[in-house]
């Protein structure tokens, strides 16, 4: 090859490793956002189980398993970017279960907060409706989850971690 033809692939692939070290950079970024807001929420919930231990169970339980949720959704995410950034591709799996969890919370909140609604007619059965909405969602997310695990064999959560210990291996 004449160096006229090898400049122009030269420049492209040091683009490539300049994006690729941007791309990385900026996962990283995120990574260490949804550790510090994970924490923040950790913090945050053993807060509001001291603040509310005069209160009647039920209450606390409830603003409990709420930010529990939303704690699973961060960690759910933040395996998402760990995932993206060994293999440079985008996983559709901890999306989808970030949308059941997701759905799952709204569903409990709304859930304790119609068994306030039931004397108020449609304000109850709006809030049935949309429950039972947020259940379709939940299902068509779990169906989604289950077909792209179907699509490729011997991957589930045993897996996954089986998976990280032979590349922690590999590393070594």
């Amino acid at each position: 090859m004449t160096e006229k033809s090898e400049e122009p692939e030269e420049r492209q692939r040091l683009a490539d490793r300049i994006l690729s070290a941007l791309e990385d950079a900026i996962y990283w970024a995120i990574a260490v956002m949804l550790v510090i807001g994970s924490g923040a929420l950790l913090v945050s919930q053993f807060n509001t189980m001291l603040r509310l231990r005069n209160t009647p169970a039920n209450t606390i339980m409830l603003e409990i398993l709420d930010g529990l949720l939303l704690i699973f959704i961060f960690v759910e995410l933040l395996y998402a970017v760990r995932t993206s950034l060994r293999s440079h591709e985008i996983v559709a799996e901890p999306f989808l279960i970030v949308g059941m969890l997701a759905g799952i919370k709204e569903i409990v909140v709304l859930s304790v907060e119609a068994a306030t609604l039931l004397d108020k007619g449609p304000n109850f059965a709006r809030a049935v409706v949309e429950i039972g909405v947020l259940g379709g969602v939940v299902l068509v997310l779990a169906l989604a989850a289950f077909i792209l695990r179907g699509r490729r064999p011997g991957q589930d959560t045993g897996t996954r971690v089986k998976e990280e210990e032979s590349e922690a291996a590999s590393d070594r």
